[in-house]
């Protein structure tokens, strides 16, 4: 019997959801035949089964969010399954041995245990021990019960109370830790065997949540971010609705203190609790903006004719990985004109063959990435990452090109090597690369060790893109519209004239920390010299 796991998708990837599976239970699948679909925060991939055989189980439905390493299903290899219908000859024989066993077994004279039936009858015997006062007397002795005391003075209650530790919320973290419920785990569960993602759980513990006190929402009753969301905010509402007494002294104040009135005033609204969940990073709880989460999600409070669309997975990660950039690195854009009339001509020249040889269209983003890993061997600090207080300049060029999913998703695959190519075979590797993120058949190699991220949204001519860093690397170009515009040209006399040109910008984003402003200009303007000056038919 083989255990297929989620696989390691990437450096960085710690949980995956399953979007779809391939096969069910019952099938015959073959060693390297797609078995289910997975979407990360870095790449949607099918993944293929481990062995060939027979699926005799899925543990995990579709839609659900598991960590790397967890048991998605089990495959029968199909060598112990002939060697399971090879061998039934022997095996009753040696079942047929033990089914005596249990008809000879003592367990018949354990009949006496039926006895203890009329000890059941003598319960209620008990019931009137009650009246020995001094029986109860000794049970306040252990400090624990006085709460059973308190509401009954039976002895019975005693053995009931054990459930009732379930009731105190304040011990609820350190509950929740001693079960295994802690940041930076693996796969944990709560006390009600739930699984929480990293996320939730990490919620959960800061908060002083018992999983317990949560209703989930998600797939299987599964505990969302959101529904830990709400639940800080019944709290904040239950904790303003016995503020007023508070707040009434420092009347004189409140001119002073609007938010927090504001905040108060829209805390009570009922609707705010069963808005559905519109999550925005921003939302995110944290000891400043806790308290007025109750604000943003009525304002966001869908009408009748608003629709809501569930954030995708790529979704979601992407923006927190956004969010993540842009709280980690010092971004600042720099941009530059370029010229590119000499890459026009070109392309015009070779377009036609170049479409019959290679099958597509020859654009100007090859020359981009190609003037790039020039500009790269010049000022190499561009091509690095922040570890603690230094910087790791890598020695390898691998430039990610940042990819549109159809709209609905990015993505930037990796071109390993880019140093070692010339423009022909880059612009063949950003093909195959976008063609296979878009048909989701992108490996995980195709995604890591990035070192150098180019975004391109120039096709739907755009001027200038602030694109946000690729962490951990510490810089990202975008490369915006190309149109044809009138420039000032100087020939080789000095003579000034004005012709129409193809002229686009080139921008650059890049982490303060790691470089300053005159090393990304120089850097630009190294690209922008390779772009307008480089002989480029003689790659093609």
């Amino acid at each position: 019997m083989a255990d297929v796991t989620l696989p390691q998708l990437g450096e960085t990837v710690t949980e995956g959801t399953i979007t779809k599976w391939l096969i069910k239970v019952g099938d015959t699948v073959e060693i390297d035949q797609p078995i289910f679909e997975v979407s990360t925060d870095k790449v949607d991939s099918e993944v293929p089964s481990p062995v060939s055989g027979v699926v005799t189980e899925i543990l995990v439905p579709d839609g659900e969010t598991v960590d790397v390493g967890t048991v998605l299903c089990r495959i029968e290899a199909a060598a112990s399954a002939a060697s399971a219908s090879s061998g039934p000859s022997t095996p009753p024989a040696a079942q047929a041995a033990p089914a005596p066993q249990p008809a000879s077994a003592p367990q018949p004279a354990s009949a006496p245990q039926p006895a203890p039936a009329p000890q059941p009858a003598s319960a209620p015997q008990p019931a009137p021990a009650p009246q020995a006062a001094p029986v109860p007397q000794p049970a306040p002795a252990p400090q624990p019960a006085p709460v059973a005391m308190a509401t009954s003075t039976s002895s019975q209650p005693a053995p009931s109370t054990p459930p009732a530790p379930s009731a105190p919320v304040s011990p609820s973290p350190s509950t929740v830790e001693a079960n295994g419920v802690a940041a930076g785990s693996g796969p944990e569960r709560d006390l009600d065997g739930l699984l929480l993602s990293p996320v939730v759980r990490r919620l959960i513990i800061d908060n002083g949540l018992d999983p317990r006190d949560l209703h989930g929402t998600g797939v299987g009753g599964r505990i969302t971010r959101g529904d830990v969301l709400r639940a800080l905010d019944e709290r904040a509402r239950s904790a303003a609705g016995s503020a007023p007494p508070a707040t009434s002294e420092p009347a004189p104040s409140v001119a002073n203190e609007p938010a927090p009135s504001v905040a108060r005033e829209a805390a009570p609204q009922p609707t705010a609790a069963s808005a559905p969940e519109l999550w925005s990073p921003s939302q995110e709880p944290t000891p400043s903006n806790r308290a007025q989460q109750v604000v943003p999600v009525s304002a966001m409070e869908p009408s009748e004719r608003d629709y809501v669309v569930p954030f995708t997975n790529i979704r979601r990660r992407t923006a927190e990985h956004m969010i993540r950039s842009k709280a980690t690195s010092a971004h600042t854009l720099m941009s530059i004109e370029v010229d590119f009339e000499g890459v026009e001509q070109v392309r015009r020249r070779v377009r036609e063959s170049f479409a019959r040889d290679e099958g597509f269209s020859l654009t100007y983003l090859p020359f981009v990435v190609r003037a790039s890993v020039e500009a790269i061997r010049a000022y190499p600090n561009i091509n690095a990452s922040v570890l603690g207080d230094a910087l790791v300049v890598h020695r390898d060029i691998n430039i990610a090109i940042a990819v549109d999913l159809n709209l609905e998703g990015l993505i930037a695959p990796v071109i390993h090597g880019a140093d070692a190519i010339r423009l022909r075979g880059i612009a063949r590797a950003i093909h195959d690369l976008a063609a296979r993120a878009r048909s989701r058949k992108l490996s995980a190699d195709d995604i890591a060790n990035g070192t150098f991220t180019i975004t391109n949204p120039g096709p739907f001519g755009t001027f200038m893109t602030g694109a946000i860093i690729n962490q951990p690397q510490v810089a990202i170009l975008a490369t915006d519209g190309i149109t044809r515009r009138p420039v000032v040209v100087t020939d080789a006399h000095g003579a000034e004239s004005i012709a129409i040109h193809s002229v686009g910008l080139l921008t650059v984003n890049f982490d303060h920390r790691a470089i300053d402003g005159a090393y990304a200009a120089a850097f630009l303007a190294k690209a922008k010299q390779v772009i307008e000056q480089t002989a480029w038919e003689q790659e093609l």
